[in-house]
């Protein structure tokens, strides 16, 4: 294993745990609420898709053991801070979220005030940094006080699993020791109306990258290995260059035809287009499948031949590791 799961965090409709993924469905079930997640305080001005980025985050980061604390904001002598201690050092914790989505609705949403008053005389100051495209992944370094390198990914399909490609080459190079990885799309009607999907993905799925030494030298459980990353132009290309089969696989939507006689999970079935979030959305299912004592290798692919690309990546099964530990729960 070249790089290593050590934490999982939800904020999903219906799902407490990575089991659920595969299990459970969005149908019926409430929406997240992030208030009463992580608190009120500092969620007014921010996007849902940060606020459910926020509370996912939080548990991954958490159940990896790298913080403490439920990361509500209080008031300490007048000012804002923070209830959560950071473990590690902060440079040494990078941050990439993945989310194609996240900020539509504001943006359309100031583009029609605009557009509609000839000017921006009607828009507050506070509502810029929400037009910024990486405001997702700025809060969460914010929030819970992470400096090491900071990226947003917005690549369409594949964006779920090209973000723990990255993660993983700031862990190769060596500009990382930890890398928080998020993935979070929200639903609303601005979503809705550009895809033409009625009920999409509303959550966010987040998950805790590091190399062997740092996880041995935390000795923290590991709930999954992660490698084999490829990204090609076809469905068929992508599966034949992750190399041998898998014991199960998560598909994107209309492969049945594909791997015929190893067991698929079509995630997006059960929590709708998830978008920028699938592939994160994935990873924590097949940590899922680990902690129940499913075996390796397990695929996770994003991306269709309809689409541009489509990217793939290989989990290995936690030898030795304790099912259930490095698993967040509100």
């Amino acid at each position: 294993m070249s790089h290593l799961v050590t934490g999982v965090g939800l904020a999903v409709p219906g799902a407490l745990d990575p089991t659920d993924l595969t299990t459970r469905a969005a149908s019926g079930a409430e929406p997240v609420d992030p208030a009463a997640r992580i608190g009120k305080r500092g969620l007014r001005y921010l996007d849902q898709v940060t606020r459910l980025a926020l509370c996912a985050a939080r548990d991954a980061l958490n159940a990896a053991g790298l913080m403490t604390g439920d990361a509500r904001l209080t008031t300490t002598g007048g000012a804002p801070a923070v209830a959560a201690e950071l473990l590690v050092p902060a440079e040494s914790v990078a941050v990439v979220v993945s989310s194609n989505f996240g900020n539509l609705d504001s943006v359309c949403e100031i583009a029609t005030t605009i557009a509609a008053d000839g000017g921006t005389r009607l828009l507050s100051p506070v509502y810029a940094p929400r037009l910024s495209s990486n405001v997702t992944a700025s809060e969460i370094a914010i929030r819970f006080g992470l400096r090491g390198p900071n990226l947003m990914v917005c690549n369409g399909p594949t964006s779920g699993l090209d973000a723990l490609h990255w993660a993983m080459v700031l862990l190769s190079g060596g500009r990382a020791r930890h890398v928080l990885v998020v993935g979070a799309e929200p639903a609303n009607d601005v979503v809705r109306r550009l895809t033409g999907h009625g009920h999409p993905f509303d959550g966010a799925a987040a998950l805790v990258l590091e190399t062997p030494a740092a996880a041995a030298e935390r000795d923290v459980p590991v709930l999954a290995g992660a490698g084999g990353y490829v990204r090609t132009g076809g469905l068929s290309s992508c599966v034949s260059a992750l190399g041998s089969t898998p014991r199960v696989w998560f598909a994107p939507p209309h492969t049945a035809d594909v791997l015929a006689g190893v067991p698929r999970h079509d995630l997006e079935n059960r929590w709708g287009p998830a978008s920028g979030a699938l592939g994160v959305l994935q990873v924590a299912a097949a940590v899922g499948h680990f902690a129940t004592g499913g075996q390796g290798p397990v695929y996770a692919v994003a991306g269709t031949d309809a689409d541009d690309a489509v990217a793939g990546l290989v989990l290995t099964a936690p030898g030795g590791a304790v099912p259930g530990n490095g698993v967040g729960h509100a």
